[in-house]
């Protein structure tokens, strides 16, 4: 599989961005910078407790696991290299919270689709026992919980047969991403999925978080990010997508508090074209650069852990050594 290494040079202008984007200059120096302290403090709590914060907040498997996919998105060696530890015992944490029997790795579905997204990742470079087979049931529960829902899509158990698009999103990210990594996923459980995001479209290409009402931009680029991922690029429900995102401008400033909609508007624009990548990615970097903390961490309502991986994974597309981050 193709590991796309072209990052972005941060300039004094988007023309010079888009430039250097072609030409594949290294990684901003800023970037790295912010990533390497960041990436201190996951290692730290990752190694201290492996799966949360000691510092209070969300914890749980799929945090673990988005902490454990901002390290393997720097791209060093997670067997030997400076992060293998932390990425390990992450790993091992997971494991130990999926249900043997069920493939469930709770205590909500939120947690499952990120924990499984992880493994999805550190499938086939990770050598630790276990990750194939644990990430199989998973997707088995992730494609069964469908089939029961009369949406055809995910809510916060694997028995809940009511939907919403955020929770789906975490789902169909972990199912192309398996799918990436020879686990076999139905085209039917994509297609579904799809077309859950079209019924929650409204007129203007906006998605919304049950229904078509009340659409914002971290809900829409979830769903431009699933049609990207799934080849619906020339569809006419992703141009509307991106006309929405384009046409909001990617604000929405009380999302900062947590730093979702950075992880998932990060991928969106990365996925659209050279120039929306190059202006999101240049003030997603200035924002990130005030607000992080002196431990390497950001702050956030969901807990430092949570904040933090969300943060580095909205940074991660300037290196792009993650198959989930390629175009």
């Amino acid at each position: 599989m193709k590991l796309i290494l072209l990052c972005v040079m941060i300039s004094t202008s988007v023309f010079a961005q888009d430039l250097f984007i072609q030409r594949g200059e290294p990684v901003p120096l800023e970037v790295e910078k912010m990533y390497l302290k960041g990436l201190k403090y996951l290692s730290s709590e990752l190694i201290a407790g492996g799966t949360g914060s000691r510092r209070g907040g969300e914890s749980g498997p799929g945090v673990t696991g988005l902490a454990v996919l901002a390290m393997l998105a720097h791209g060093d060696d997670p067997n030997v290299g400076p992060y293998a530890v932390a990425i390990h015992k992450g790993i091992k944490s997971i494991l130990d919270a999926a249900d043997k029997r069920t493939g469930y790795i709770g205590p909500s579905m939120y947690h499952h689709g990120f924990a499984a997204l992880a493994l999805a990742e550190a499938y086939g470079s990770v050598k630790q026992a276990g990750i194939g087979s644990t990430l199989q049931k998973a997707v088995d529960l992730i494609v069964a919980s469908q089939k029961r829902n009369s949406y055809g899509a995910w809510r916060y158990s694997p028995e809940s047969n009511d939907a919403d698009t955020t929770v789906s999103g975490a789902q169909m990210v972990a199912l192309f991403a398996a799918r990436n990594a020879g686990i076999g996923v139905p085209d039917e459980a994509i297609k579904r999925g799809l077309q859950y995001y079209r019924n929650c479209q409204d007129a203007g290409g906006g998605i919304g978080y049950t229904s078509a009402g009340g659409p914002n931009v971290t809900r829409t680029a979830i769903a431009a990010l699933v049609f990207t991922l799934a080849g619906q690029q020339n569809s006419t429900a992703y141009k509307a997508m991106a006309s929405y995102l384009k046409s909001a401008g990617w604000r929405e400033g009380h999302q900062m508090a947590t730093y979702y909609m950075e992880y998932y508007a990060s991928q969106a624009a990365f996925q659209m074209d050279d120039r929306t990548w190059a202006e999101w990615n240049a003030e997603n970097v200035k924002r990130l650069s005030v607000t992080q903390a002196s431990d390497g961490s950001w702050p956030g309502t969901q807990g430092p852990v949570f904040s933090t991986s969300a943060a580095l994974l909205s940074l991660a597309l300037n290196y792009r050594f993650l198959p989930i981050y390629e175009r």
